[in-house]
This record gives structure tokens, C-alpha cells and sequence, in this order.
């Protein structure tokens, strides 16, 4: 299974501004611009550590998610949330060429925890042998800083300040997400049961 991130966060999404005001920045000066550079790279980091930590897409943006096998002919979990759209089903034969799944045999499953694609009549399209289908999927809360829930915004700035905060002691063990961070983020993470364990 692969899943790639096929269009980035776009800089206009970015709230550069708030967090220069959250970080208690001077402005008013000629070089009132000069860090936005670097502060931008800290949101953007950011925003990936706590995507990662709970598969849920923050900003919205295109994923293609690319398997050989469903987990359930009937039903299959997706990797990440939510999301909003599956915008094109290929199915790829073993020499490479490929074919667009029937609109009619799938539908999205909408659900912010475990978004799943579902059959519509008995099982999924089939996959062809020793062959592969790619997701394409419209994934995150919306395309706009406004659209993330309050404690995930806040989660992104606190993570991202100390990001800022620690910039010159990444070599000296710095505890990667703070308590504060783990706590905004905790209700969001996902639990996965495999085997009676959890994952």
C-alpha cells in the first residue's frame, strides 16, 4: 500500500500572520517580512507531525492511495480523514494499463473517524490479478485556515512555536510533541485494533 500526497498545502492557507501574532513578533519594521520564510516552514511542519500523529488531513489537498488487495470485497477503510470526495477509481493491470472502475459499483462512506469505500451491490470492482487500484481522494477539514477545528488550529500554533522555540537545540533531545499538543490532539487520534492489539 502506498499513499501519496499528490498537491501540497498552498502558502495562502498558511496563517503566517496569526502566528507571528502568537509568537509576539515586533512589527512595524522595514524587515517586518523576513521570517515569514522560515516561520511558514514551521507551520508546515507542524501540520505534518500532527497529521501523522492522527491520520486526519488538515488542510484539505488530493491524495492517491494505491493497494493490490481490499481488506473487505464489500468494504474498505481508507487511510486518512475525512474525506470529502473520491475523485477517480483506476484499476491497473499487471502491464501497466489502466481502467476506471464502474462510478456505479462504489460510493464514499463518509465518517471523521474511518471514512470507508463501500460496494454498492456485492463487492467492490475487481482488482486485477497480480495487478494494483489507485484512490484518488479529496481529503481534509477544507481548504481554508478557518475550516480546522479550534483545538487542532491551536494545536498546530503551540507545536509550531515550539518548534521556533527550540530551532537551535534540535541535537539536545527536545521532547518532539509537548503535553499541551498531546492533549488538543488526543480525542482525534485513531485507534486500530489488528490481532487483539492495538496499533
Amino acid at each position: 500500500m502506498m499513499l501519496v500526497e499528490e498537491t501540497t498545502v498552498p502558502q495562502s492557507a498558511l496563517p503566517v500572520t496569526q502566528f507571528k501574532d502568537h509568537l509576539r513578533l515586533g512589527s512595524g519594521f522595514a524587515d517586518d517580512g523576513l521570517q515569514d520564510t522560515v516561520l511558514e516552514g514551521y507551520l508546515r511542519a507542524s501540520l505534518a507531525a500532527i497529521e501523522a500523529r492522527t491520520g486526519k488531513i488538515l488542510i484539505e489537498r488530493e491524495f492517491s492511495w494505491t493497494l493490490t488487495a481490499w481488506r473487505d470485497e464489500r468494504r474498505q477503510p481508507l487511510p486518512v480523514a475525512p474525506v470529502n470526495a473520491i475523485t477517480a477509481i483506476m484499476l491497473i493491470d499487471m502491464g501497466g494499463d489502466e481502467t476506471f472502475a464502474d462510478a456505479d459499483a462504489w460510493t464514499l462512506e463518509p465518517d471523521n473517524q474511518r471514512p470507508s469505500l463501500r460496494a454498492r451491490a456485492s463487492c467492490l470492482p475487481s482488482i486485477p490479478v497480480n495487478g494494483s487500484v489507485r484512490i484518488g481522494m479529496l481529503a481534509g477539514f477544507g481548504p481554508d485556515w478557518g475550516d480546522l477545528p479550534a483545538d487542532l488550529a491551536q494545536a498546530v500554533m503551540l507545536l509550531a512555536a515550539h518548534f521556533y522555540e527550540y530551532r537551535h537545540e534540535a541535537t539536545q533531545g527536545t521532547p518532539p510533541m509537548p503535553f499541551g499538543v498531546s492533549s488538543l490532539i488526543e480525542r482525534y487520534r485513531t485507534v486500530r485494533l489488528f490481532m487483539g492489539g492495538r496499533a
